[in-house]
Formats: structure tokens, sequence, C-alpha cells
């Protein structure tokens, strides 16, 4: 009888998750302020990354600017700067996780603790699993998922002492469907989604409610890391606008939104892929361009050399 109530509770629960959310979806919450929040963006230095950045800036927030790339990364401050906002910039390989903790301690001691955590920093290689150097793979890996697991563990502590933040995850839809051509894009990108779904209950099961989270998941955005990437034009959604994302970043983590697909499209993608047979999704996949979509890749790293 125990067993019968437990469920019956669990179901009224689950029911309630529902209505709430789709009450939020028609009338959107309240957005809370970030103004004064120090916030820390990876891969600052160009992209969505800047723009993310000078957004949170027009809202009052101190960036915490980590880029491994100096040049762009003093630009994003000085633009920062001369909207009148507050920027620190710092060079910084993700990759080396001894790097992000000397510098962690560092933004503490010289701007404060981190309260806003955005991942961003990504690359792709490009190239067909087999084709594809085991270096361009072990970087994939390491900026796009490994480098969360050292971020969050220097910024987090301080959040869940405080009972105050909030992680953002830029992942990509391409973490949760497979593409052929991005093999070790795809499989970093599932580990950012799967970290990042894993740490969201973690901090659920441990009474955390201050500290939120937010996984972003984008079809292809056009700042040029997927250049030649072509899907089938007219059936698969056009490339985002760089600023678009951005937009959309801020505003989730404005009104605590924990998952946002980009276009909307990519929600009901996600939902056919669980309930088709793999071999159906090929069959999508190759119906909509995805399957030759990166036979024509350049990429960044191809198109300067």
């Amino acid at each position: 009888m125990a067993i019968i109530v437990e469920i019956l509770v669990v179901w009224f629960k689950l029911v309630c998750c529902c209505v709430s959310a789709m009450f939020g979806y028609i009338i959107p919450p309240k957005k809370k302020s970030v103004a004064g929040e120090i916030v820390l963006v990876t891969g600052a230095g160009s992209g969505i990354g800047r723009l993310m950045s000078i957004n949170f800036a027009k809202q009052g927030s101190t960036l915490v600017l980590w880029d491994i790339n100096k040049e762009g990364n003093d630009e994003t401050a000085e633009q920062i700067k001369q909207l009148g906002g507050k920027a620190h910039s710092y060079v910084v390989d993700v990759t080396k996780k001894e790097d992000v903790y000397r510098v962690a301690k560092q933004v503490t001691q010289e701007v404060g603790d981190v309260t806003i955590l955005v991942n961003n920093a990504g690359v792709v290689a490009g190239k067909n699993l087999l084709d594809c150097p085991d270096e361009l793979i072990e970087r994939s890996m390491n900026v796009n998922a490994m480098a969360i697991f050292w971020t969050v563990k220097a910024f987090a502590p301080s959040m869940v002492a405080n009972n105050h933040g909030h992680i953002v995850t830029i992942a990509s839809l391409a973490g949760s469907i497979g593409t052929p051509g991005m093999v070790e894009y795809c499989a970093s990108k599932f580990a950012a989604v799967g970290l990042h779904e894993s740490l969201y209950f973690e901090l659920d099961k441990l009474g955390i409610e201050g500290v939120k989270m937010t996984l972003v998941q984008p079809w292809w955005i056009d700042t040029g890391m997927f250049d030649g990437f072509a899907p089938r034009k007219g059936i698969s959604p056009p490339a985002l606008h760089p600023q678009y994302v951005a937009d959309k970043v801020l505003h989730a983590v404005q009104i605590n939104q924990e998952v946002i697909a980009l276009p909307r499209d990519g929600y009901i993608i996600q939902f056919l892929k669980t309930i088709m047979p793999t071999s159906a999704t090929g069959i999508v996949g190759r119906f909509g361009g995805t399957y030759t979509a990166m036979d024509t890749f350049i990429g960044r790293d191809k198109k300067h050399t």
C-alpha cells in the first residue's frame, strides 16, 4: 500500500512539474538581475564568447575573460570597457588543469568569487574518425569536455558555499545526435551534456537550490568555426546568427531556464531520436543532408593555412 501511495505522489509531482513548465512557457518568469555578478566566459576572444561577454557587461556584470588567444581576448575586454563595463582579460589554456587552477586563484584574488560560469570554449577537427590524427581527437575532447571538469571544480565550490551562482554549458545539438565527419566533436559534446546533466542532479541531491544551471544546445552557428558545413538547403535549418544565440543565452540565464535548444526545432529532433530506431535516424540524416554536410568543411584552421 505504501508503494502505491508513493507512486501516486510521484505522478502528482510529475504533473505539477509539467504544468509549471507549460505555464512558464506561456507566461515567462520574471527576469533576475545579473548586475554585480562576476561572470567568467571561456573562449571569450571571438564568436559567441565575445558577444555573450558584451551582453552580460551591458547588464552590469563584471566580466572575466578567458581565452588562449591574447589578442582576441584583449579586444573583447577593450570593447566592454568602451561601453563603460568592467572586464578582466586572462590568457588561459583550459585544457591544462594546472593552468585553470592557477589562474582561477588569481581571479579570486584580483576580481572576487566567480558567480556565473559560462563554459563556451570549443573546437572541431572536421575529419572522418579514421582520418583524424590522434592529437586532434584529444584536442576536441580536452577543450570541449575535460576543460569543463576543471573550471567547475575551480569555481563551483564558492557557489555551493554561498548557495548562489549559475553554471552555463554551451554544448550543441551534436551532443544529442551523432553526425558523420564530426565523430570527435559529437563525442566531446555528448560528454559535455552528460557532465552537465549529472552535475545538475548531483547539486539537486545535495539540496543546493541557489546554484542554477543552463544547458545550451544550438544548431550550427555562423561564427566561422563550421565554415564549409553544408546541410541540405530548404530542409535543414540555416546557420544561427551569433548575436541571436548570445541573446538567447543571456535570457535563459535571467529566467533560470534549464535547457535551451536553438532553433526550437531542436527539441522536436531530440524527441524523435528517442523514439525512432537508429536506422530511421540515419534516413532522416540523409534526407536533411547532414550525412554529407561535412564533406565541404573548411573551418577556421583550414581557412587560415
